[in-house]
């Protein structure tokens, strides 16, 4: 399999490297095993010959328009995140001439039929090359409401780790890149794709779920801001969308479309998120079961129980053990 990594000024040194170094690693080890050619034929590419990454190493990568003009073309192109973790960082990266650049290459490659691959803030660059309308794309937990607002005709799925799309494959967070290299490593071999993971200390991790920060996400508007600290306050009494949104001065109608819009889910499905989230924090701080059952609002601590087990793949147990 062939496979451009298409890096930037910028790069996120950790998403590059944990890309090539896992790739690298699945060479090493199907070789070890008997394979007669390295599965992976891997090469970095940027918009020039030397790019600078964002912790001031500097790399010689080939140059895009050499791709462009080869005869034997990539299978996939991958793009590693930018280092611009905030939204005031990322729009104004996201218009550089080098991206607007990069994201017209992207299109030229996926017309030849190429795929398209991004981990993290590299989906921001592919979904703004516009590769993505349409197709379902996960990306970076913490600026799914950003995303959300720039791409309404993705089908944001936030809470997977890797979504694959029609000839696109997008991942969540920083160590999403992890994840996204070891999909390519599984479409080679599954079984050395069980190999690399236990040879890196890999997880297995198909969902950012249990790693999103509800509060976070709801500094992202202020409407949502202030329906998080609700929800907080009255945690221990249960869910009323009435009750919510008159306390909050707006329609029930609006509140309801402005979670959908920033987070993607229901009032109730944030106020969830939070129970769960107050939960495994008194959980982890050893408070009996009974007790935080009735913090958070639920009649019976085997109710609360189940949740933990369903919506963090963990037990009661292994949260105290954290």
């Amino acid at each position: 399999m062939r496979i451009c990594v298409f890096a930037l000024d910028g790069a996120f040194d950790t998403g590059l490297t944990a890309i090539l170094d896992t790739l690298c690693t699945a060479n090493e080890l199907a070789m070890l095993r008997g394979a007669d050619v390295a599965p992976f034929d891997v090469t970095v590419v940027g918009t020039k010959s030397r790019i600078k990454t964002a912790q001031g190493m500097t790399m010689a990568v080939e140059p895009a328009r050499d791709v462009e003009h080869s005869t034997q073309l990539p299978d996939w192109v991958v793009v590693p995140a930018l280092n611009a973790k905030l939204p005031d960082v990322l729009v104004p990266a996201l218009a550089r001439r080098d991206v607007e650049d990069a994201k017209s290459y992207l299109r030229t490659w996926h017309e030849r039929g190429i795929g398209i691959a991004a981990a993290c803030i590299g989906t921001f660059v592919v979904a703004d090359s516009g590769l993505l309308d349409g197709e379902e794309a996960t990306t970076t937990w913490s600026l799914a409401p950003l995303f959300r607002e720039r791409y309404p005709t993705v089908k944001l799925s936030d809470s997977r780790m890797v979504v694959e799309s029609n000839g696109r494959v997008t991942a969540g967070a920083a160590m999403g890149h992890l994840d996204l290299a070891l999909w390519f490593v599984r479409q080679a071999s599954p079984e050395l794709a069980s190999h690399v993971a236990r040879f890196l200390l890999i997880d297995n991790r198909s969902s950012q779920a249990q790693y999103i920060i509800p509060d976070f996400l709801a500094h992202a508007d202020p409407l949502v801001e202030r329906f998080e600290r609700w929800a907080r306050e009255h945690m221990s009494q249960g869910f009323s969308l009435e009750s919510a949104a008159q306390a909050l001065h707006v329609h029930v109608r609006t509140l309801q479309r402005r979670m959908e819009q920033v987070l993607g889910k229901s009032p109730l499905a944030f106020f969830q998120d939070l129970r769960i989230q107050r939960a495994r924090q008194l959980v982890s701080n050893g408070c009996d079961l009974d007790t935080v059952a009735t913090e958070v609002g639920y009649a019976d601590a085997s109710t609360l129980r189940n949740l933990l087990r369903r919506k963090l793949g963990r037990t009661v147990k292994e949260l105290r053990s954290d």
